[in-house]
């Protein structure tokens, strides 16, 4: 979480703030004036998709445009179930930024849509009623995305479809990590651990993300499987082999991401196929569900690769445990802060800079639809190698709480301090 927090016009040096938040007391700084320079739209010359950091400075020198700028910015998160990641940082990292814009708590709001398509498009509407210029909206499925892009579209409300992305309509935009990047980092990240735990003649299976529902699993088989397979086909085909000797075993989708599906698929896949000893994941939550078959089985440390996303707590405790090769980290902060800044920008009328809207994308194989603008994040792959410096330096994982699950000795070997 973010620990150097502005008070009104004053910033405090990060670790004196910090230290005296953790001690619950308040103190004085020196006032300083940041030097902002801004395009003749008034937007500031320095925003770009690399200015956000842990914090949240950026977010102070657009507090112009959020003055300029009227009416309610309304956010709805999709679930609490797909990933711990909507409660636990994308609600407040996003109120955090909203807050460090200058924006009163009158003129945004954060929902959840829990899961429920039909509440989601409630949401949507309810914002519309409360004279909304800008929803940002993460899709439960490309279905209400699509209901929830036209609503806003026809009433002329800017839309920013949030991680996972909407491909319909005009005057939509898509804040994101650059997805397919996503999955050639697992892709990289496989065969990296494939050669270090020396597993011989792989027999690989692959359990996809909830590529029915979210255009972004489809991007992330796309990722890794253009560097395992050196093609961008999903699922893959059988029989499949690569350059470097891999024997593709099956190659299956999750629907809708629901772990206890994987579960049941991934069971499945192993009794019929004993010789799997490998695994491509597509995130955490799903790795864990197949570690723990893995092991029920008797499957020690070392033995059988598996990859992940999201950078879990449970994904860094099975890194360091050697049942897990990596995960993939996005740093939610930034996007968070993306999404505001760019809210902010369209809700004061102003044109986004190409320095942050800085690509399109454009529909997976087999989703239809058209390419919008986005600004993608650069995501990073995560190993014990440098969980120190990426995922506990941000505290997006809990140290103590790791090395509580794996011991101190174990973080100790790993860089990391409890």
């Amino acid at each position: 979480m973010k620990i150097a927090r502005s008070i009104g016009r004053l910033r405090c040096a990060a670790v004196v703030v910090a230290m005296l938040s953790l001690a619950g007391m308040t103190t004085a700084c020196a006032t300083t004036t940041p030097s902002v320079t801004t395009t003749p739209s008034g937007v500031p010359s320095s925003l770009t998709v690399s200015s956000f950091n842990v914090n949240f400075t950026e977010m102070a020198q657009i507090k112009s445009l959020t003055k300029a700028g009227t009416g309610l910015v309304g956010v709805i998160l999709p679930d609490e179930t797909s990933s711990t990641r909507y409660v636990d940082f994308d609600a407040p990292y996003l109120a955090e930024a909203f807050k460090d814009a200058g924006y009163p708590s009158s003129d945004y709001k954060i929902e959840n849509a829990l899961g429920v398509d039909a509440t989601e498009l409630a949401d949507a509407e309810a914002y519309v009623a409360e004279g909304a210029k800008v929803v940002i909206f993460d899709p439960i499925d490309s279905t209400v995305g699509a209901e929830v892009q036209s609503y806003l579209q026809s009433h002329g409300v800017a839309a920013i479809s949030y991680d996972r992305a909407t491909f319909t309509g005009t005057d939509t935009y898509y804040v994101s990590f650059d997805n397919y990047l996503v999955g050639q980092l697992i892709g990289k990240g496989f065969e990296q651990c494939i050669s270090s735990w020396n597993v011989a003649s792989p027999e690989v299976f692959e359990l996809d993300g909830g590529e029915d529902t979210d255009p972004n699993a489809v991007s992330f088989a796309e990722g890794y499987n253009s560097i395992i397979w050196g093609n961008e086909k999903t699922p893959e085909s059988l029989p499949l082999t690569n350059s470097l000797g891999y024997t593709l075993v099956g190659d299956e989708i999750t629907p809708g991401w629901t772990n206890s599906l994987g579960e049941t698929i991934f069971q499945q896949a192993f009794t019929a196929h004993p010789n799997i000893n490998a695994v491509v994941v597509a995130n955490d939550g799903l790795a864990n569900v197949v570690i723990q078959d893995l092991k029920n089985d008797g499957v020690g440390p070392k033995k059988i690769p598996t990859t992940g996303q999201d950078a879990t707590l449970q994904g860094m405790e099975w890194q360091l445990e050697g049942y897990q090769c990596g995960s993939v980290y996005k740093p939610i902060y930034k996007e968070a802060q993306d999404a505001v800044a760019l809210a902010t920008i369209l809700r004061a009328g102003k044109t986004p800079p190409v320095a942050l809207l800085n690509a399109t994308t454009s529909p997976p194989s087999g989703v239809t639809g058209v390419r919008q603008p986005a600004s993608l994040l650069t995501p990073e792959w995560v190993t014990p190698s440098n969980m120190a410096s990426t995922v506990i330096k941000d505290k997006f994982v809990s140290a103590s709480a790791l090395c509580t699950a794996v011991g101190t000795s174990v973080c100790t070997a790993n860089g990391i301090t409890p």
